[in-house]
């Protein structure tokens, strides 16, 4: 049964991920929103087209943190209220306040619910779950993104690989990580839907993240 403090850290990690960092960014730093240009998301990936690195590379950061911070909440809420520290009841919690990040991200309060696609606020959340299938997705983001230039794609097999890392490379014993892993690979294909539609069309934009700004 939750407790007010297990409810009321949801909701904390619901406004962690609702701090929409590519907005306040642009807007303070460039006068621009980048949900205006683009793709119109406000997520890591947008800022780097329309803003560039200096932009790009902070909101990226600052979103995998939300994620790493929200998870991380179930040590504050203890052992009293969850059990054992990684054990299954505390696994699980730590999970649904990651997931309480990730759709403060996608539906932010603090952005009129207009946000991003959550890849970055994703990875922090699986970053406090799993490191070395964390690390295994970064690999394979880099490579895809390094070989391809989009980072859509890269995106996609990294969520692909999440749920193979966690069940045969690193195999964990909590059921709920290897289920959440094909929940993520899910969300990212729905979150991605115009990407891949534009992929097979031979039209998705490219990032290059060694100019200021995409010139796709």
């Amino acid at each position: 049964m939750l407790s007010i403090y297990s409810i009321l850290a949801l909701i904390l990690a619901y406004c962690f991920g609702s701090i929409p960092t590519a907005v306040w960014i642009g807007q303070a730093f460039y006068n621009i929103d980048v949900r205006e240009y683009g793709s119109g998301n406000a997520g890591a990936t947008n800022t780097f087209r329309v803003l560039g690195k200096k932009a790009g590379i902070p909101v990226m950061l600052l979103d995998i943190l939300k994620g790493w911070t929200a998870t991380n909440l179930a040590y504050i809420i203890g052992v009293s209220t969850t059990g054992a520290y990684h054990s299954v009841a505390f696994t699980n919690y730590s999970l649904a306040l990651g997931i309480a990040a990730v759709m403060g991200h996608l539906f932010p309060i603090f952005a009129g619910f207009r946000g991003g696609k959550g890849v970055a606020t994703l990875f922090g959340m699986i970053l406090a779950i799993n490191l070395q299938a964390s690390l295994l997705c970064v690999l394979v983001f880099l490579v895809v993104l390094l070989l391809t230039q989009y980072v859509s794609l890269a995106s996609i097999s990294a969520g692909f690989i999440y749920p193979i890392g966690v069940t045969f490379i690193f195999p964990v014993t909590i059921k709920s990580v290897v289920i959440y892993g094909m929940c993520i690979f899910l969300l990212i294909l729905v979150t991605h839907q115009k990407n891949i539609e534009r992929l097979l069309r031979g039209k998705e934009s490219k990032v290059n993240l060694f100019k200021k700004k995409s010139t796709a």
